[in-house]
């Protein structure tokens, strides 16, 4: 059985190869190599002691936006700093936060790498976005006194077979969680049979999103530059999506030959990769990142960061990627918040509980592959008043399922009284 001091000498051990690893994909890529030392818990020190949030990638830092500006309000004093783990959501991070917060890279699970990284930053506190359980992190964690509360906890049924194998390495971190904060009773249910404690179920943070006065503006710019033509948004795209999307899009216009395709994929850095797609079918896409004319062309393609809400507030209808391959899918709380009609494919697994409740309330459609995806939507072009309908139902989604944020700073303000009574109790 591996228990977590096994589990640290492997990686220890292995810190060699890890740091080899890292340089290797600096060179590959090169947003890797900006600030890469804070993967191993350097960087620049501070003594202000600020609530420490963390979010994985692009979508747990997009949810974690409206906390980030509710702690601030709630602790005007009190810095926040933010750490990610990829530079799309650090990229995220600088767009809509600035230097209203402080960015680090998570570091690795290393045990050198996350004690200096305690020690370097003097975090208050830690929250710690939906399903990061990272064992040596919690251990080093509890030994300098910093509570972490995971908060919008989930568990996919995938993830809770996988940390279920190892009881041993995971129970005791989960223990050792000041609170976890489910996004519904069975994600409770699910911590618990791991062994964890302190669970409240306090619903999905995703929800509580701000309201999008920005990206309606912005739409009403992109409307008047691509006119009235129908605009369909295929957002965050992995790969095989986009390959589809374009016999969609093809079969589409036999009868409406002005349709946009608006295709985003989750990783810009796929660009090439996606115009020499669209290359082999001799369709000629409109850059983003060059801001080209889409008047002659049928597909603009976005590759560029946090713009997706820009065409959400500009689409007749929206296509979620990531559904229609084994990647779980993606968040469709941004296009409901903008009123759109939603399809997904079959692969919500990461978002099963939103993907259930839109399901439920008619506010989106789940199919099956592209043939599928065609038919609905010639649907929705032939009938206009349908979409208008299956958009309110999704905006009124929205606005009834909100009230986790609430729940969540009640929860860090105990967390936050105990641990001030206790320093005060021990002397600190």
């Amino acid at each position: 059985m591996i228990n977590r001091r096994i589990y640290a000498v492997l990686l220890t051990l292995l810190s060699p190869a890890i740091l080899l690893f890292t340089l290797w994909r600096a060179w590959r890529r090169p947003l890797y190599r900006e600030r890469w030392r804070e993967r191993f818990g350097w960087g620049v020190p501070h003594q202000d002691h600020p609530i420490w949030i963390h979010a994985v990638s692009v979508g747990e830092t997009i949810a974690a936006i409206p906390l980030v500006h509710a702690l601030q309000a709630r602790y005007p004093g009190v810095p926040i700093l933010m750490t990610t783990t990829t530079p799309t959501g650090s990229a995220i991070v600088a767009q809509r936060l600035g230097s209203a917060v402080r960015q680090h890279y998570m570091p690795y699970d290393l045990p050198s790498a996350v004690k200096r990284f305690l020690v370097r930053q003097q975090p208050r506190l830690g929250l710690i976005m939906e399903t990061e359980i990272w064992p040596n992190l919690c251990h080093a964690a509890s030994r300098a006194a910093v509570p972490l509360l995971l908060v919008n906890a989930r568990l996919s049924p995938r993830s809770l077979r996988g940390y279920g194998r190892f009881p041993y390495l995971f129970q005791p971190a989960l223990a050792r969680m000041a609170a976890i904060a489910a996004q519904s009773s069975e994600d409770a249910v699910a911590f618990q049979s791991l062994g964890a404690e302190q669970i409240t179920v306090t619903g999905n943070l995703k929800y509580d999103l701000p309201d999008p006065v920005d990206a309606r503006a912005k739409g009403l710019l992109w409307r008047e530059r691509l006119g009235m033509r129908p605009i369909w948004v295929f957002a965050s795209t992995h790969a095989g999506e986009e390959e589809m999307a374009l016999t969609v899009l093809e079969q589409l216009q036999v009868q409406w030959s002005d349709v946009l395709l608006v295709l985003i994929p989750r990783h810009p850095s796929r660009r090439a990769e996606v115009q020499a797609r669209l290359q082999a079918r001799h369709m000629h896409c409109a850059l983003r990142s060059k801001t080209e004319d889409c008047r002659e062309r049928s597909v603009l393609l976005v590759d560029t960061l946090g713009e997706v809400m820009d065409f959400y507030a500009v689409a007749n209808m929206v296509t979620i990627g990531g559904s229609f391959v084994p990647s779980g899918g993606h968040n469709p709380l941004e296009a409901a918040a903008l009123s759109c009609p939603i399809s997904f494919g079959p692969h919500m697994e990461n978002f099963r509980a939103i993907s259930h409740d839109m399901l439920a309330a008619d506010a989106a459609v789940q199919v099956a592959d592209g043939e599928a995806l065609k038919n609905q939507l010639q649907q929705w072009l032939i009938h206009p008043e349908a979409v208008a309908e299956m958009g309110q139902k999704a905006f009124r989604l929205v606005q009834e399922q909100r009230g986790a944020l609430q729940k969540i700073l009640h929860l860090v303000e105990v967390v936050e009284r105990q641990t001030h009574d206790h320093s005060d109790a021990s002397g600190r």
